[in-house]
């Protein structure tokens, strides 16, 4: 019995993946706009501390929708948990800054102190595993 066009796991695939890409540019957008450095361009600077933070953020929405389509046959449903998982890594990008009230993370990163984007990094992509683990 011949599988339905959507069924076609090629289709899935190139599916997921443009939703996901999508989402990562949107949710990169309010990234940019949270921070009061400007991502791309310290980057482009050369700025290797925002490169580290940044780049733990990629990785982190990168494995939240990771796991949220390996655990859901719905492109919506893996939508509604990469959307959930996105809000909780930001959740845990003011966490952190909350948490180190004797210097401000986001100057930190800016001056390219790399202790402080290294850890960022290591945050996001921790956070991001633990997020992963818990979409059912």
């Amino acid at each position: 019995m011949a599988t339905s066009f959507w069924e076609n796991s090629v289709v899935q695939t190139a599916g997921y993946y443009t939703v996901s890409v999508l989402c990562m540019v949107l949710f990169l957008f309010i990234f940019e706009i949270v921070t009061k450095y400007k991502n791309w361009e310290e980057i482009k600077n050369g700025n290797i501390s925002v490169a580290m933070a940044t780049g733990g953020k990629i990785f982190g929405i990168a494995n939240v929708f990771r796991h949220s389509i390996l655990h859901h046959d719905s492109l919506f449903i893996m939508i509604g948990w990469g959307v959930f998982g996105f809000f909780l890594l930001l959740t845990g990008y003011f966490i952190f800054e909350f948490l180190t009230p004797k210097f401000n993370i986001d100057t930190e990163i800016e001056n390219d102190n790399r202790a402080v984007g290294f850890i960022s990094m290591v945050i996001s992509i921790g956070l991001s595993y633990i997020i992963g683990a818990n979409i059912q």
